[in-house]
């Protein structure tokens, strides 16, 4: 098949069909199901089918004499059909027994046939089979074998056959005719300068030719686990690309204005500290520091603020404020969900609105009168602090004077939210400066590469108090010694003044599902109701509840009121009751590790001794297995932070920060540190004195791509 017909003739950049005229696009030829399907694949220039690496390879380079075949090895054989029949015993199914030179015979079994494969299947044609080989009572035999027909004297292919992630449009054999002519037409020369890739690895087209082609011979298990030089080679490649564009994306940054917040003395900040009930510990003065020099400068701050579940980070995020309210400026603080956005508000409120300071509230639930009156208040600048969801970012809100964005659990938000959020300071080319929090750390490797960007700012301290919380793993079937052990601990007397002791309860479901054999939240409040009795309370939380009805909830809850909540995820972040000393975790298997550690972050907030019950249900998997016994043994964010990585890998773990994206294909961050740490120390000397090719390198690798660095 010619190069042109498998894909648009501008195969370099193509478009999508919106983009052009009306004229063009009428004029166009009608797209194939296969090239339908290469687009959703994203494989739209020569380059990206170049870069579409196989998953795996067939050898059909050597034959394999029938008489030396194991029992349970994949081979190929060539050989005479000496009988072909098709009976209809059990089921219908065509026999063909092969016979070759050594004498021996194997027999192919199909149970699903058609007349053509009767055809090439004829007694006396020479066929070239490939599959697992049983051996059993009646001999050896191959079930629904790969085969084809050939001459006696048909050559041997000199090259591994690829196996190509595909879809079910997309035949491998039109797949493997496209990227070979991708491979052929992507311009491949080398934009690295001499010496600058380690020594041993080969050029990047003979990197590609080794991998799209394999000599016969090439050791499988070194393409499979990815050790081959042509494989380091393009994980080399691929890092050094992501630390490029990381490094241009800073620098770009760094050309951008911001307005200059120096703090001054006797202001907001003073006075909110005079009020706060607690001191700072030491981590919440050395990030704070870090916060203010950065909010000094005349440049955009872009700065990650990280700490432990519960290490104190919305009070930095209030004092990073009164530094921007102070200087004239409004802040905006955004949250992902509505009760960790009130959370916020409830406690900013009750910290800054004492000393004057105008607070406005958005979220998609205010709407009407009281909507329009709090966007005014934000585009007069009455309001210098407005908290909320993705409400804050809506075409409606202006602001007057935005001049810090805080983006709470920012990997919950794409790249095109962060941006809006940015976007709001239209006013003398400036842009605000942000600071981005998350309760999930990041692992060293994600920071050298992902978040290569970022500054990091570490709350590496809890603030005294903190009562440790044991971890408890519970199969299902001792679900009635957890709803004991909850009777017992809402209904033990206490001393006045002191609260009764109370419990969250999390379902993963909110109602019943065909598909997943849950507990869920519904009924499994009406299940604790009935077994605490009518002396204990009990709440229930979902998402798909009214907001001002999960708003009272978590008041009778925060009050005391209720004495078991149950509840799915949305208790996840951002809720503090101090009093709540035992959370139970239902199917906890299902969950993810960095929500699992979120979710047991809600207890042990108070002084009594708090503990989290992981309740699961056999079998597990490995990877529930791995959960767990992480959660068991490690309550340090960091230390589960780098196991989620390890279970999950980069792309799922970061979550929106991509939209999707992963920018790493084929590097592992976990074996290929080494390459990491090369890659790392060249891309600061080629953008120094190498720029053309380090803007080469990267345009190849990342394409549009590099545009998600900006957020």
């Amino acid at each position: 098949m010619p190069a042109e017909s498998l894909l648009p003739a501008a195969t370099s950049q193509v478009l999508p069909a919106t983009t052009a005229p009306a004229a063009a696009r009428a004029a166009a030829p009608a797209l194939s199901a296969p090239q339908r399907a290469l687009r959703k694949l994203g494989l739209l220039r020569d380059i990206d089918l170049a870069l579409h690496l196989p998953l795996r390879y067939e050898d059909e380079t050597r034959i394999v004499p029938i008489a030396g075949l194991r029992d349970g090895s994949l081979a190929q054989v060539q050989g005479t059909v000496r009988e072909a029949r098709v009976e209809t015993r059990s089921r219908r199914q065509l026999l063909v027994v092969l016979e070759d030179d050594s004498g021996a015979a194997l027999t192919l079994r199909l149970l699903h046939f058609y007349p053509s494969n009767q055809k090439t299947l004829a007694v006396g044609a020479t066929v070239r089979a490939r599959g697992e080989v049983r051996v059993g009572f009646f001999g050896r035999e191959m079930v629904h074998p790969v085969f084809k027909a050939v001459a006696p004297d048909a050559p041997l292919p000199q090259a591994l056959t690829p196996v190509y992630p595909a879809s079910a449009q997309l035949p491998q054999a039109y797949l493997r005719k496209a990227v070979a002519s991708g491979l052929a037409r992507a311009p491949l020369a080398e934009v690295l300068p001499p010496g600058t890739v380690p020594a041993g690895l080969p050029s990047l087209r003979e990197a590609l030719l080794a991998l799209h082609q394999p000599a016969a011979g090439t050791p499988l298990e070194t393409l499979e686990d990815h050790s081959h030089p042509a494989w380091q080679r393009l994980k080399f490649d691929e890092l050094l690309a992501q630390q490029l564009s990381q490094a241009q994306a800073q620098a770009a940054r760094a050309l951008l204005r911001a307005p200059a917040m120096p703090g001054r003395a006797g202001g907001l900040r003073e006075r909110l500290q005079a009020i706060l009930p607690f001191a700072l510990t030491g981590a919440q003065q050395r990030v704070v520091a870090e916060i203010d020099t950065d909010l000094a400068r005349p440049r955009p701050m872009h700065r990650l603020l990280q700490g432990d579940v519960g290490s104190g980070k919305t009070v930095v995020a209030a004092l990073a404020a009164t530094t921007a309210i102070d200087a004239g400026w409004q802040c905006a603080l955004m949250a992902p969900t509505e009760i960790l956005a009130e959370q916020h508000f409830r406690k900013l409120i009750g910290w800054l609105e004492p000393l004057g300071v105008g607070i406005a509230w958005l979220t998609g639930s205010r709407k009407g009168k009281a909507r329009r009156a709090m966007v005014e208040r934000v585009a007069s600048g009455e309001a210098m602090l407005v908290v909320g969801t993705h409400a804050v970012i809506q075409d409606d809100v202006v602001f007057a004077r935005l001049g810090l964005a805080i983006v709470d659990e920012q990997h919950r938000f794409g790249v095109a939210q962060r941006l809006a959020l940015r976007s709001k300071l239209e006013q003398h080319s400036l842009e605000p400066h942000l600071l981005m929090m998350s309760a999930t750390p990041i692992p060293r490797t994600l920071a050298m590469s992902y978040y290569a960007d970022l500054d990091v700012s570490t709350i590496d301290e809890l603030p005294p108090g903190r009562t440790p919380i044991v971890t408890k793993l519970f199969a299902d079937s001792r679900r009635a010694a957890v709803v004991a052990r909850i009777r017992q601990e809402v209904t033990a007397p206490v001393q006045h003044p002191q609260p009764r002791r109370q419990v969250y309860w999390v379902c993963p479901l909110v109602e019943e599902s065909e598909h997943l054999d849950l507990q869920n939240a519904t009924a499994t409040h009406a299940e604790l109701a009935a077994a605490l009795g009518p002396g204990v309370q009990v709440g229930l939380l979902h998402g798909r509840m009214k907001p001002a009805d999960k708003a009272a909830v978590m008041a009778q809850f925060s009050a005391g009121q209720l004495q078991v909540l149950v509840a799915t995820t949305v208790i996840e972040v951002g809720v503090d009751v101090p009093n709540a000393s035992l959370m139970v975790i239902e199917h906890a298997e299902r969950f993810g590790l960095a929500q699992l550690h979120q979710l047991r972050g809600r207890v042990g907030r108070g002084s009594a001794a708090s503990a989290c019950v992981l309740l699961y249900t056999t079998p597990l998997s490995a990877t529930g297995k791995a959960r767990l016994k992480a959660m068991a043994e490690t309550a340090d964010g960091f230390e589960i932070a780098r196991r989620d990585l390890d279970i999950r890998g980069p792309g799922e773990f970061m979550g929106a920060r991509q939209s999707g994206d992963a920018l790493l294909r084929f590097a592992d961050l976990a074996e290929d540190a080494a390459l990491l740490q090369q890659a790392r120390a060249l891309a600061p000397q080629l953008l120094r004195s190498h720029p053309q090719a380090a803007a080469q390198h990267v345009a190849r690798w990342l394409g549009s791509k590099s545009d998600y660095l900006k957020a």
